[in-house]
């Protein structure tokens, strides 16, 4: 029994060597989940928002909506870049597409809210956020709630005196006012260095995963019973490397990505979701 019991402690410590050695900075990504769908979108550089039926491929100043069942492009729309230099993740709210946008790389760092109307792609209007604790790039709806990330980085589009590790997660109120704000883990800023985190999705079952800007992979995080700092649950394989993504709504455990190399939706089948 003693002998058994030792075997087994061996074993527990050797799991959680091996799980604190998946998050060191240069450890190599987790394999990738299965990939279901790849629908080419020439839009498809920063992000990817669905609604079940349809999926909308952000850029910077672009967006193109596709039926998922045939590839189609059914909309499109273009902005002017001087006005929307940078979207980077958008969330569909019943029928709007709520995008995160910045100034990004120019500085001081300046953040909004636009929103397009999701049947046509129209612009609707503008939430002006102006000055924040960085460049916002996640907006999503849960619980009832808008959840943001404001990115920071090392280099390029950072401020001075604060780069990747001031990386902040809020909860917003319908307003798009804050309402309450953690920050990342360790093990997850050091995968994001020097850049920051690019996108974030809530699942059906209410957890929390978010992506980098570079690596294959995304990371499960939850809010902590006390303080101010995001635990980390584990990290994912998927097949494109970081940007914004979003959860299919219908098709339970199902992840969409995006590849810019390919600039194409990469739709992906998590276990245990």
């Amino acid at each position: 029994m003693m002998r058994y019991a030792t075997i087994m402690l061996a074993m527990t410590g050797l799991l959680a060597a091996s799980a604190g050695r998946a998050q060191d900075a240069d450890a190599p990504s987790p394999s990738p989940a299965p990939v279901v769908h790849r629908l080419p979108a020439p839009e498809a550089r920063q992000g990817v928002a669905s609604d079940g039926v349809h999926v909308y491929a952000i850029d910077n100043d672009r967006i193109g909506k596709y039926r998922i069942s045939t590839g189609q492009r059914v909309a499109s729309w273009q902005g002017e870049r001087r006005l929307f230099p940078h979207m980077n993740s958008c969330t569909v709210a019943g029928r709007e597409l709520v995008c995160a946008a910045s100034n990004y790389p120019a500085v001081p760092q300046t953040s909004a809210v636009e929103i397009f109307d999701t049947r046509t792609l129209r612009h609707l209007r503008t939430v002006s956020l102006g000055f924040g604790p960085g460049s916002l790039t996640v907006l999503d709806r849960h619980a009832g709630k808008w959840w943001a990330v404001y990115a920071n980085y090392a280099g390029k589009g950072g401020e001075p005196n604060r780069d990747y590790r001031y990386t902040l997660l809020v909860q917003m109120d319908d307003a798009f006012r804050q309402e309450a704000a953690w920050t990342f883990p360790q093990q997850v800023l050091a995968r994001f260095a020097p850049f920051s985190c690019s996108g974030a999705s809530w699942s059906a079952d209410g957890r929390l995963y978010v992506t980098g800007h570079d690596r294959p992979e995304m990371y499960e995080l939850a809010l902590p019973d006390a303080g101010s700092l995001l635990e980390w649950r584990r990290t994912i394989g998927i097949a494109s490397p970081g940007q914004a993504i979003d959860w299919d709504p219908v098709v339970r455990g199902r992840l969409w990505s995006v590849d810019r190399k390919d600039t194409a939706l990469v739709a992906s089948d998590i276990a245990g979701d």
